[in-house]
């Protein structure tokens, strides 16, 4: 009898263990409407609190005990989709969403409530994702929607400058931010030198910022990741999307290959203002065109193939006398596998080219610089279980650098033709990363990426008196370019100088309820190629680096602090960080240096350091008929650059001084109204401090000519920067939902017409003598009327 009791009890307990033991569901998450994988989509099992996430290529995996559950899949501007799911071994399945109906028109404002609260529970901070519905709302210069201009209205995010698309995070440099296309790296993102930016809103799906906090699988920048994807066609229908404006139109065209196999996307766009600009008395022209492509193809159940490429190209001209060209390349071919339910991978190799060009008449010259690379990933999502997942993989990039070749041009042109040494380098990168959840309230992000930089022959390499390229003057006080004592050659693809770093990172989340949280983190990152450039902002003539004995790699150290709260059933936001970040190898120049077709730049720089702190909240409303955010930003970005020995004072006299794109503040805010079906209204309104800058504190005379005299470094500021922007969208038809659909988008950009400083210039008034002081404005105000269709 005893015996038959242990029987039984053994049986109990077998079957309860057998009741536990894990089983997978996993699969892909897509738009119904044209089976769009909906990257960042909420899947939620209640019974077993668990949620995940879908990665960039729209899968999932969840870990669970065999039964009956309710799977909840939530994802922003698509209705929420709830299914009955029994689990009795490993599950591959394949969901998908319904775009809301408030949602169909184009552009219309997103009214879901709680799709855009706040993400309480898990470790990633200093993180933006804006919906292209949202964006579409925001009013922009001459009509065009622009995704760049769109997150400076995040705390954090200020612009280079006006009339320019490049972007400052955190108070760091334009050059440190990774910004990515289909993974593909893009180093100029503006079209007419920041009117419009490259990225072509229609084709766009995804868009992430990581201003901090930043994964391990993401590296070789310091300041932030814009991470972009673009649409990968429908594969169920043929449709067409497009755009009318005053100064530019655009068309897109996507659909099946073969049926709910394979589709493509096509789009183009391009500028015609050098039309008009041609009946000015004066023979100018400037004007933009881009295309955009992809294709995919869904091999069987395990594999897909994606081919995408973007390419774009800006040409100006002034008066006959002044042009420039500029443009990038980017192609990217991409292997998904699923190897199993909890292990997915992507292969990629990815080529770019930015290169740039400028012909000056009365000097006579012809100048060429690009910038190519050639880059191959391979990268792995792993889910262990239901509490931990690994992300891991590695990277490769062979880089080639051309920084000028010259030519003369014109007939009577006195310049010799001539090339600047070409320079070659290659950075290699392993990584891993975890994402644990240890309880209902602490989740932790943890990775280590490893990186390795060579610069590469062939090349001759200058060599100086005491490894010093910059000299300094004691009789004049000076800093001078030293002359090299001789040089050494490098074969090709010889190694000529090597660099390693660990790159830890850290997040962390401490759930006090569903509510709130508090969260922290913690990177370290090698920024190893450099944007030369005594600008704030990117422009064609600005010239790429890499790192080498003189010119050293970047590193940064930047920790965050920050509470994160939801109110009123997530109807409501609030986002509070704090954020400290510290450079080492900060490059400064010394001052009158001449950096455009220098043939050895490390003669007129030198490595500092730099600093940046500050306070950023987000406030926002989620859901009803007026939606936004207000964001405001309490920052300070400074560097310096101390002498090399007691001899010398460095930089400044050695002190800290404020980095050219310090704004202390940074307010902004964005509104969304829908007044009815038909029309809705939008507005965005911006305030920052003007950027530093080094004003002359006196002049004096030399044989006959006044010069100016200027004080400390970027002790000044120019006049702060705001302005006003609104629009009105019209939908005439709002119910259609087949066939023709249209609507008009008027826009006015800098309502009351504020005059912003892009720049402040000294000089002698030729009339009177008298010293003066000259600013530079792009931007008046701009009236625009773009008719916008789909069918």
């Amino acid at each position: 009898m005893k015996n038959k009791s242990y029987l039984s009890l053994f049986v109990m307990i077998s079957a309860a263990a057998f009741g536990q033991e894990k089983v997978t569901l996993s699969g892909i998450i897509a738009s119904r409407s044209n089976n769009e994988t909906l990257i960042g989509a909420t899947i939620s099992v209640p019974e077993a609190n668990i949620t995940a996430v879908t990665n960039s290529y729209g899968f999932y995996s969840i870990s669970l005990p065999k039964g009956d559950y309710t799977v909840v899949i939530n994802y922003p501007d698509f209705d929420i989709t709830e299914e009955k799911i029994s689990i009795t071994e490993n599950m591959q399945r394949n969901f998908t969403l319904t775009e809301s109906s408030r949602t169909k028109s184009i552009g219309e404002v997103i009214l879901k409530g709680n799709s855009t609260k706040t993400n309480i529970r898990t470790p990633e901070m200093s993180v933006n994702k804006l919906s292209i519905a949202t964006i579409r709302k925001m009013p922009a210069v001459m009509g065009e929607v622009d995704i760049l201009k769109s997150i400076l209205q995040l705390p954090g995010v200020a612009n280079a400058q006006e009339g320019s698309s490049g972007f400052n995070v955190r108070g760091g440099s334009v050059d440190g931010n990774l910004v990515l296309l289909d993974e593909a790296i893009v180093y100029n993102t503006s079209h007419l030198f920041g009117f419009f930016s490259v990225f072509n809103a229609d084709v766009i799906k995804d868009l992430k910022l990581y201003k901090g906090g930043i994964p391990s699988n993401y590296g070789g920048r310091i300041s932030s990741v814009l991470d972009i994807y673009q649409k990968e066609g429908n594969n169920k229908e043929y449709h067409a999307t497009g755009g009318i404006g005053a100064v530019s139109s655009r068309l897109l065209i996507e659909g099946p290959v073969v049926k709910e196999k394979s589709s493509f996307v096509i789009a183009g766009r391009a500028s015609y203002a050098h039309l008009f600009m041609k009946l000015a008395k004066k023979p100018n022209s400037a004007y933009f065109y881009d295309l955009n492509a992809k294709l995919n193809f869904k091999l069987n159940t395990k594999n897909s193939l994606y081919v995408s490429g973007y390419f774009g190209k800006d040409d100006m001209s002034f008066n006959n006398s002044f042009m420039n060209d500029y443009g990038n390349t980017l192609l990217n071919l991409r292997w998904n596998h699923i190897f199993s339910d909890k292990l997915f991978s992507n292969a990629s190799v990815i080529y770019s080219d930015y290169n740039y060009g400028l012909q000056i008449k009365f000097a006579g010259i012809d100048w060429k610089s690009n910038i190519k690379n050639y880059n191959f990933k391979y990268d792995f999502k792993h889910y262990l279980s239901d509490k931990l997942s690994l992300n891991y993989g590695l990277n490769s990039i062979y880089y080639q650098f051309n920084p000028g070749t010259i030519a003369p041009f014109g007939e009577n042109s006195t310049i010799k033709p001539d090339q600047i040494a070409k320079k070659n380098a290659m950075e290699n990168a392993i990584y891993i990363n975890a994402e644990q959840k240890f309880s209902d309230h602490l989740s932790v992000n943890y990775g280590l990426r490893y990186s390795n930089f060579m610069r590469l022959g062939a090349q001759q390499v200058n060599t100086y008196t005491h490894n010093e390229a910059v000299v300094y003057n004691q009789e004049m006080q000076i800093y001078e370019e030293g002359t090299p004592t001789g040089s050494i050659s490098y074969g090709k693809n010889k190694k000529i100088i090597g660099f390693g770093n660990l790159e830890p990172r850290l997040g962390i989340s401490y759930a006090l309820d569903d509510n709130q949280s508090f969260k922290a983190s913690y990177n370290r990152m090698a920024q190893y190629v450099h944007l030369i450039s005594n600008t704030a902002s990117v422009s064609p003539l600005d010239i790429w680096a890499p790192s080498d004995s003189y010119l050293k790699p970047q590193i940064l150290d930047q920790v965050a602090l920050g509470y994160f709260r939801n109110f009123n059933n997530g109807n409501y936001s609030l986002e509070v960080e704090t954020f400290y970040k510290k450079i080492k190898n900060k490059a400064d120049y010394i001052d009158g240096a001449e950096l455009i077709a220098h043939k050895a730049i490390e003669q007129v720089m030198l490595n500092g350091e730099g600093r940046a702190y500050g306070l950023e909240i987000m406030t926002k409303k989620n859901s009803g008929r007026l939606t936004g955010w207000l964001s405001y930003t309490l920052s300070r970005a400074e560097q310096r650059t101390p002498g090399r020995n007691a001899d010398e004072p460095g930089i400044n006299n050695g002190q800290w001084y404020r980095a050219n794109y310090d704004k202390t503040h940074n307010f902004s805010l964005t509104a969304a109204y829908q007044l009815s079906k038909k029309w809705s209204f939008g507005g965005i309104f911006t305030y920052q401090t003007g950027k530093a800058a080094t004003y002359p504190n006196g002049k004096y005379q030399y044989q006959g000519i006044t010069i100016a005299n200027y004080g400390e470094r970027n002790r000044n500021s120019i006049p702060a920067y705001h302005h006003l922007d609104l629009s009105a969208t019209y939908t005439p038809k709002p119910d259609k939902i087949r066939k023709w659909k249209g609507e008009w988008v008027f826009s006015i950009y800098n309502v009351y017409g504020r005059n912003n400083a892009a720049a402040v210039n000294f000089g002698q008034n030729p009339d009177t003598g008298i010293s003066e002081a000259r600013q530079i404005s792009i931007f008046g105000i701009i009236p625009s009327v773009t008719y916008n269709f789909k069918f």
